[in-house]
């Protein structure tokens, strides 16, 4: 059995599903990963209170919006966004086709492992490093090549698949709100088409419910017939305040629930809350040193400042990874 059909099967189980419905509900409570805190109890009041006939709080089930980030919320997003490791891996691998790369930063700060350089060459260097490892290519043979490095890549500290980095805590809780007829999107800083590829695999969220950032692209006649080809140019970019913008484009109503776990998020969160009747915004903080990482204020990645004073003042759930969560990962077993 493949990493991925283990990871399917981790979450079906999780979620009780395996006896069929009834079953379920007589003998695995919700959440099982999670452990019985303020969090845990405030998302199975929140779901009940939407989806109960005769609620003040009802919402009909084509109204069940539930968004989530990627990075960060559903799975690992240290030492660096894991879109950029791909990024990373790429320009070493065909450094063989492009000698230029050598002596043309961000490029030789890659392939000499120069963390310094890298980080030093800012934005306009990570999106250069990213154009190289994305445009070019059809459609097709993108997908292809990230397939692939997730079939076989592993985490520089983990030494894990990086689909295994997936928060079991959070595959619950997608399967938890499917289970109550909410449909469940993945809206993401990180490219569209790069979550894409796995999300239907790893989190059960088919592609069309990717709402992410993206690339220019172009349609070509080529000999074997017509192509999509990626263009060196951002489209869009689905962070921070662009996130409400590519939902209001892709889904075209309000959630009533949001997911997220940095500053990124914020305005995402901010337009959940707006809404109109009961809401629920999480934001999951990464307090476990040991099984993960700790950070938030001082990262540069997943830097969480601003929309952690909010969740506070506001009433947001924020859930503590170290005290809120059994397991972190699939593979550290099932919850007692």
């Amino acid at each position: 059995m493949g990493t991925i059909e283990r990871l399917l099967l981790t979450v079906v189980l999780a979620a009780g599903l395996a006896s069929g419905p009834a079953a379920a509900a007589e003998s695995t409570p919700p959440l099982p990963s999670w452990n019985d805190t303020q969090a845990r109890q405030r998302i199975l009041e929140f779901v009940e209170a939407v989806t109960k006939p005769g609620s003040d709080d009802f919402v009909p089930p084509e109204e069940r919006i539930a968004v989530f980030d990627n990075d960060g919320t559903l799975w690992s997003e240290k030492p660096l966004y894991f879109q950029l490791l791909y990024a990373i891996d790429y320009v070493k691998t065909n450094v063989g086709k492009h000698p230029e790369w050598r002596d043309r930063q961000p490029f030789q700060a890659v392939l000499e492992n120069d963390q310094k350089a890298l980080a030093a060459s800012g934005e306009k260097g990570i999106v250069e490093l990213v154009m190289a490892s994305h445009a070019g290519m059809t459609t097709s043979e993108f997908d292809a090549s990230v397939r692939e490095w997730l079939k076989t890549a592993k985490h520089p500290e983990k030494k894990r698949l990086y689909p295994e980095l997936v928060f079991q805590p959070m595959l619950e809780l997608l399967a938890y709100l499917r289970d109550n007829d909410f449909s469940t999107w993945i809206v993401s800083g990180g490219g569209v088409d790069f979550v894409r590829t796995f999300s239907e695999d790893v989190y059960g969220i088919p592609p069309q419910q990717v709402v992410g950032s993206g690339i220019e692209m172009a349609f070509e006649m080529r000999g074997d017939g017509p192509v999509i080809v990626r263009q060196p140019k951002v489209a869009f970019i689905d962070d921070k305040a662009g996130k409400p913008v590519g939902i209001q484009r892709h889904i075209g109503r309000r959630p009533i629930a949001a997911f997220g776990n940095s500053d990124g998020d914020l305005q995402m969160l901010q337009w959940t809350a707006a809404g109109e009747g009961k809401r629920l915004m999480l934001l999951v903080h990464h307090t476990d040193a040991e099984r993960e990482w700790a950070y938030d204020r001082e990262s540069l990645v997943g830097k969480l400042d601003a929309a952690l004073q909010q969740a506070k003042a506001d009433g947001w759930v924020v859930v503590d990874m170290k005290g809120d969560w059994k397991v972190v990962y699939p593979f550290e077993g099932g919850a007692e």
